[in-house]
């Protein structure tokens, strides 16, 4: 395995100099567990934002009955109440836990 790492190439250096090192996250233990609920509800919102995005492009497709719409609309929008309530129990609000990525922007979309 180290023969494999060797034999890797380092990355090209950014144009404008070297590369700054990656921020590390730093947790406090007294921090840890509202930090790893914060993750975990940044998680559930990605998926949920995911499988609106896929619902979303089913509908445009044509693909859902009306009545499989209607369900679709009111599964999705309870959901999102549920994740906005979540977070104020925690006191987060859902912008809240948008990570920023650096060049490829944020997590989460608007």
């Amino acid at each position: 395995m180290a023969d494999a790492f060797r034999l890797l190439r380092a990355p090209p250096e950014a144009p404008d100099g070297p590369r700054t090192p990656a921020r590390r996250v730093r947790t406090a233990p007294e921090t840890a567990g509202e930090d790893l609920l914060k993750l975990v509800l940044t998680l559930v919102e990605l998926l949920r934002q995911l499988i609106e995005r896929q619902a979303l492009r089913r509908v445009d497709a044509g693909d859902l009955t009306d009545a499989q719409e209607e369900e679709l609309g009111a599964t999705l929008l309870a959901l999102h109440e549920r994740m906005t309530e979540l977070c104020a129990e925690h006191g987060y609000a859902l912008e809240d836990l948008n990570l920023d990525l650096g060049p490829l922007g944020p997590l989460l979309g608007p």
